[in-house]
């Protein structure tokens, strides 16, 4: 619970001053996936907090100790040796929309969203694309991307170097509602 309210408190200050009406939600989706040829590694990610208003500004706050891996022994290494979740709590992205969309009209629209991801303490400016469908009042944000562990100084050692890609695709699957 302390979590969720250090997340919204962060979102209230990210947008402090516009009257305008937001979306929300605090069940997004995230996940990753690493494909070698020893080990595949997966984890989900469905405690997500984000909020977008009618500006396209967009914030996204993900807590990393919420990624559930198949594997208990990999979400201990995750969170315990790469993520530092213990030093680094969360993951957040902030930015905005790039196309002048009406985020109140129905529809599907190929985007881009331009903004700060920081994960691991390492923050990076990243453009990302992806598609909102628009409709009845619901925004549904959908992306694939990659990350590069070296982008944010995860260090990954010598000996499971096989067992874990350069770069990590994540998947992000948010429904956004409507608060007024």
């Amino acid at each position: 619970m302390r979590n969720k309210i250090f997340s919204l408190a962060f979102m209230l200050i990210f947008f402090t001053g516009l009257k305008a009406q937001m979306f929300s939600t605090s069940t997004g989706n995230v996940s990753f996936y690493s494909k070698t040829p020893l080990e595949d590694i997966a984890a989900v990610n469905t405690q997500v907090l984000a909020v977008l208003n009618l500006k396209r500004e967009v914030a996204v706050v993900i807590t990393n100790t919420g990624f559930e891996f198949p594997n208990k022994l990999m979400q201990e290494h995750f969170n315990e040796k790469y993520i530092e979740s213990e030093k680094f709590p969360k993951s957040t992205f902030k930015g905005k929309i790039n196309e002048e969309i009406d985020l109140t009209k129905d529809g599907e629209y190929k985007v881009t969203v331009t903004g700060k991801l920081n994960i691991h303490g390492v923050e990076q400016v990243r453009t990302i694309s992806g598609t909102l469908s628009i409709k009845g009042g619901s925004i549904r944000f959908q992306s694939n991307f990659k990350v590069k562990n070296v982008d944010h100084k995860i260090e990954i050692p010598t000996v499971v170097m096989a067992k874990i890609q350069e770069e990590i695709d994540v998947k992000v699957d948010i429904m956004l509602v409507l608060k007024k």
